[in-house]
């Protein structure tokens, strides 16, 4: 399963902030700590604050704020946010090979949103930081 890059910005956005807690964080630093356009990553805070993972407060030491239960909000809560996640039926191929193949790659992306599903952003944070050290 790839990521597109909407939903990595969230996800690094999402950490981001939760590693910081009540701190109000500039868009801009986030932008520019993962190479990108301060533009194009409100647009991705805009869908954040609607779904009420982060608020925003505008103007001198504004920015965005984590809002949400690191301990109960999981990856697949904000990816839900940007991808379509929709029926991983095997689709119909010319071959037993393809309707195989089909099915085995199903699989494994109900594995890896089951995966998703089952890391919160408080285990996440804890990962970042033993990758960090090591």
């Amino acid at each position: 399963m790839k990521l597109q890059k909407n939903t990595r910005l969230a996800l690094y956005s999402v950490l981001e902030f939760a590693r910081r807690p009540g701190e109000h964080v500039p868009a801009s630093e986030v932008a520019e700590r993962y190479g990108e356009s301060a533009h194009h990553l409100a647009k991705v805070l805009s869908e954040l604050a609607r779904a009420g993972i982060v608020d925003s407060v505008r103007g001198v030491g504004g920015g965005y704020r984590f809002a949400a239960n690191a301990k109960r909000l999981t990856l697949l809560d904000v990816i839900r946010l940007f991808e379509l996640l929709g029926d991983d039926t095997p689709t119909e191929g010319t071959t037993p090979v393809d309707r195989a193949l089909s099915s085995v790659l199903a699989e494994i992306n109900q594995t890896a949103l089951a995966t998703f599903g089952s890391i919160t952003v408080a285990t996440m944070l804890k990962l970042v930081e033993q990758r960090a050290q090591a």
